[in-house]
């Protein structure tokens, strides 16, 4: 399935980020938030896939807020308000100019993002497994 492994691949590059590194360099602190966008995004459109695969009808069309909540209702995502959050905080970041909270957006994608994903990507191949799909 292109797209978990497209978002796979976004997350590999993402959990590499030097958080240490960022906090002297302006433009790799500018480069993990746009991982991130980028990750957020194909972490959602694989989730809608995956949720198509199991026959969720709801998960044809939707915005990221309403395949968030599907997955929340059919158990492919246990914290809801960590996703949420994920989805707001996106959503803001193109319109971040103030240091503390570009400061708060990188903790906030160390100690909370990151981890979700990698909750996600496991969540998707299980289920992927258990739809007798291939992900690869």
């Amino acid at each position: 399935m292109k797209k978990l492994v497209n978002f796979t691949s976004c997350l590999n590059v993402l959990k590499k980020a030097d958080f240490a590194f960022a906090n002297d360099n302006e433009i790799y602190r500018t480069g993990i938030i746009g991982q991130f966008n980028l990750t957020f995004e194909l972490a959602w459109k694989a989730l809608q896939e995956v949720l198509r695969t199991h026959g969720v009808g709801q998960a044809e069309t939707g915005s990221p807020r309403e395949i968030l909540q599907l997955a929340y209702k059919h158990g492919f995502v246990d914290d809801s308000a960590v996703w949420l959050l994920m989805l707001k905080k996106r959503n803001q970041s193109t319109h971040i100019y103030d240091e503390d909270e570009i400061d708060e957006m990188l903790l906030l994608i160390r100690d909370s993002f990151i981890p979700a994903f990698i909750g996600l990507e496991k969540t998707l191949r299980i289920k992927l497994d258990e739809a007798g799909e291939d992900w690869m």
